[in-house]
């Protein structure tokens, strides 16, 4: 008879990692603000982490749709603004030279 070491216990199953339930749409959300949709971006966000945050758990991804759709929103806000600002000195300036092609500083504008 030989003595054999007694047999190593066997290891403990690893218990499955917790599901986070809003992860997916922190993704979605994440992808949606950097395509240009960002108010969908952040709906989507705010629906993922609020799921996250249920089961007591963290979503970077939604919260970075959140940031970066808000960033995106405020740009597009400013551009737009900017834009209107613009087309509206133009049209006043139209307005009061008439229509026609004018040179008004080193600036021609053509009204119609």
């Amino acid at each position: 008879m030989t003595d054999a070491p007694p047999p190593a216990p066997a290891p403990a199953a690893a218990s499955p990692a917790p599901v986070n339930p809003g992860k997916t749409m922190g993704v979605v959300a994440l992808v949606l603000s950097i395509i240009g949709l960002h108010l969908i971006g952040i709906i989507v966000g705010f629906i993922g982490l609020n799921q996250s945050k249920k089961v007591g758990q963290k979503n970077g991804f939604a919260l970075a749709g959140i940031i970066i759709g808000f960033i995106g929103m405020v740009i597009v806000i400013a551009l737009l603004v900017g834009g209107g600002a613009l087309f509206g000195s133009l049209f006043g300036a139209c307005a009061e030279l008439g229509p026609g092609i004018h040179e008004v500083g080193g600036v021609t504008y053509t009204c119609g």
